[in-house]
């Protein structure tokens, strides 16, 4: 499957799990992308905000990702870097267990659901394991988040089966043409450009 360019900016409505907004800009750089984008957000009663940059090479695989954040519990950074090949430096330490990694998963975010369905340009009916390293939203903890995502077989271009076994969490992901996430269920609407 191939997608479109991403739109210059996109927006979403944070629902469900928390209420909130995120907005992110794109810039397509020599050898890949920038993403660029805030999420203001509220979730059992704890305000954060999050803001990232985020460069990806062609493939939309991650290179390096700049978070900041800000809780109720104070301000705080992180910069994960790799080489694409799956190996990971958070703040500047080795982070053996991101090994294998070629995403990075904002917690704060529905806009990185984008990048393993990029990379990997699944054909209907494909499913691919896909380990993400995982930023926490409120302390920006880097995890590991093993996830699967499934293009199904009655897929018309459009709908991935994603599934994160740490959470118990499952569900149907649509995208639209240029492989930004429409409708996160539990999580987020996309709301900029209007889904068609």
């Amino acid at each position: 499957m191939t997608f479109a360019p991403p739109p210059t900016a996109a927006a979403w409505r944070h629902t469900g799990a928390r209420s909130g907004f995120e907005v992110v800009f794109f810039q397509l750089l020599d050898d890949g992308w920038q993403a660029e984008g805030w999420t203001t957000a509220v979730e059992h009663d704890e305000t954060w905000a999050v803001a990232y940059t985020i460069q990806l090479d062609g493939s939309w695989a991650t290179r390096s990702a700049r978070v900041l954040g800000r809780s109720m519990s104070g301000a705080r950074s992180t910069l994960l870097e790799t080489d694409g090949n799956g190996h990971w430096l958070v703040d500047g330490e080795a982070a053996p267990h991101l090994n294998g990694c070629l995403d990075v998963d904002l917690e704060s975010s529905a806009m990185t659901n984008a990048f393993p369905v990029h990379r990997l340009a699944l054909a209907t009916g494909a499913s691919a394991s896909c380990p993400a390293a995982y930023v926490r939203a409120a302390d920006l903890a880097v995890e590991r988040l093993e996830q699967t995502y499934a293009r199904p077989l009655d897929d018309a271009g459009g709908w991935y089966e994603y599934a994160a076994p740490a959470f118990e969490f499952t569900c149907r992901l649509a995208y639209d043409e240029s492989g930004l996430v429409l409708r996160y269920p539990g999580i987020a609407t996309r709301v900029h450009p209007a889904p068609r």
